[in-house]
């Protein structure tokens, strides 16, 4: 994968799913989050038996950074022990398009397969503030 930062990035990402909380499903899966001046915040996937309220390892580390302060994102690795590497779900991809953008999102799993995609891709028509509008619809 080009790039030792990215590299880096999903380094950091295998090491949170090791900390993944995955009792029911076994399905770990780590996150690592770069903020716009570099830090990089990690989450992991926690299980609740049931299960609607397990929260993924995505979401884990927006959350984490935002209530930390952070408001800018340049990208995010996602880790899964999967055959190739697995987008996030869509709960993952609204909550990383209502406050990171259209991030890079680099994939991978414990093999050191990769794959890169811009949000946009992955969630091609985004609800958004933009939704919210009181304006009819261009057409």
């Amino acid at each position: 994968m080009p790039g030792s930062d990215a590299r880096a990035l999903v380094a950091a990402a295998r090491r949170a799913r090791r900390y993944a909380r995955a009792a029911y499903s076994a399905f770990k899966v780590g996150a690592a989050l770069e903020t716009a001046d570099g830090t990089i915040i990690t989450g992991c996937n926690i299980e609740n038996a049931t299960y609607g309220l397990t929260v993924c390892a995505e979401r884990v580390a927006m959350f984490k950074a935002l209530s930390d302060g952070h408001r800018r994102f340049r990208r995010i690795a996602i880790v899964a022990d999967t055959e190739s590497p697995t987008p996030p779900c869509g709960a993952c991809r609204q909550v990383l398009w209502e406050f990171g953008g259209d991030l890079e999102v680099i994939l991978g799993n414990p093999r050191g397969q990769t794959a890169r995609f811009r949000l946009s891709e992955l969630l091609p028509h985004p609800f958004d503030a933009r939704s919210l509008s009181d304006e009819p619809p261009r057409r």
